[in-house]
């Protein structure tokens, strides 16, 4: 696995910087509400404008790549990456911060949406090695995050966004020197192709299933920042715990449930496990050793979840896997988008722990899905795919 050419290694550091930018505004929250004179619901939409953007994007991203080619989309990513977080680290007020948010949504739709088939066509030693590199890429960069937020906002809100722009920056001149000539272009994809996904009942009910159960996810991951009443660095060290708890079950913990269990099974297991690990941070909310626990905890639950619900999206129908996880993709950032700014509403209207108690609804929601429409999941049961398959199911839809 180790031994790959220098584009892949290149397009793996993207990899993990990208990831990074899913948790990585987490530790500054806060800071930047008080430095931009804004309310904590108005902050959140850093998180809504980013994952919106995004999930509609990925709409359409398998329709541009599949035209323009991989390493054009990859260039273009990135470039809007660099550009919407240099305007972000200078804004002057919380709503342009949003604005450029939503623009860096755009370009993490993108590049992470090409990134893995590029690997696997530029990689050495077969497929299964370019996989496992990816999805320690996306791991690490899922860990990282919320740190180097902490680290770089305990010196200013502005440094996290700044570091996004060298790192990607460093990321674009690699892959535009080492990714040389164009990698193989894909089938031509239509349009509507991921619409039309969504008309399959498999598909449509665990697109379902993840818009709630991302609810659960975006709450813990986005209001806690707010209760937990920590500075930057120590928000940081807290998401840092939940990134290589989240890490480690997807990688090692998932694979080896579903190899004994039914991944319908491990749903109904897991999804009721993390809604009562939300009622339990509602229960802590005011106690800080309490509320650290409770979000380590759901760390190791949520990367079960991603786990199989991904590898679920990728059997469930025999559409091509790249239009299957656009379509899942696509539904379930929306399901993201949604949760943070409602989060701080319900707080703000009703108490700190109803915010916790609404996510745990939500993901009550997406295991009575799961059961109600369990026959049509069936084909997901049919047994284990062989490894590289399932590999890359993983870490598709782990993308998101």
């Amino acid at each position: 696995m180790l031994k790959q050419p220098t584009a892949v290694w290149a397009i793996a550091f993207a990899c993990v910087v990208a990831f990074m930018g899913i948790g990585l505004v987490d530790p500054i929250l806060p800071t930047i509400a008080a430095s931009l004179h804004a309310t904590p619901t108005q902050s959140e939409y850093l998180f809504t404008s980013y994952l919106l953007v995004t999930g509609v994007a990925m709409f359409f991203t398998s329709f541009v790549s599949s035209r323009i080619g991989p390493k054009k989309t990859l260039m273009i990513g990135l470039a809007l990456i660099i550009v919407f977080a240099l305007l972000a680290a200078t804004s002057g007020s919380v709503q342009e911060v949003i604005g450029f948010r939503a623009g860096w949504g755009l370009g993490n739709a993108l590049f992470i949406s090409t990134a893995l088939a590029t690997i696997v066509g530029a990689a050495s030693g077969g497929t299964a090695s370019a996989i496992i590199l990816y999805e320690a890429a996306l791991g690490l960069g899922i860990a990282i995050g919320p740190l180097v937020g902490g680290l770089l906002g305990s010196v200013s809100w502005r440094g996290p966004f700044f570091g996004v722009c060298v790192l990607m920056a460093i990321a674009f001149i690699a892959i535009a020197v080492f990714l040389r000539g164009e990698t193989a272009r894909p089938a031509p994809s239509k349009l509507s192709a991921p619409f039309r996904a969504l008309g399959r009942p498999a598909l449509a009910t665990l697109a379902a299933t993840a818009l709630f159960y991302n609810i659960g996810f975006f709450v813990l991951l986005a209001y806690t920042p707010y209760p937990l009443g920590f500075g930057a660095l120590g928000i940081g060290l807290t998401f840092f715990g939940w990134g290589v708890g989240l890490a480690i079950t997807s990688v090692f913990v998932a694979p080896r449930l579903t190899a004994h269990l039914k991944r319908t099974t491990v749903l109904r297991i897991a999804l009721p496990l993390l809604a009562l690990d939300l009622v339990a941070a509602g229960v802590f909310v005011h106690v800080q050793a309490g509320l650290v626990v409770c979000v380590v905890i759901g760390g190791l639950v949520l990367g079960i979840l991603n786990t199989v619900l991904t590898e679920s999206v990728m059997e469930a129908t025999d559409l091509p896997r790249a239009v299957a996880s656009s379509a899942y993709s696509a539904v379930r950032f929306i399901g993201g988008a949604i949760a943070p700014p409602a989060a701080t509403a319900i707080a703000d209207a009703v108490s700190p722990s109803a915010a916790y108690w609404f996510a745990a609804v939500s993901v009550a929601v997406g295991f009575v899905i799961v059961v109600v429409a369990g026959r049509n999941l069936r084909r997901i049961d049919d047994g284990p795919e062989p490894e590289p398959v399932e590999a890359r199911a993983i870490v598709v839809g782990g993308a998101a």
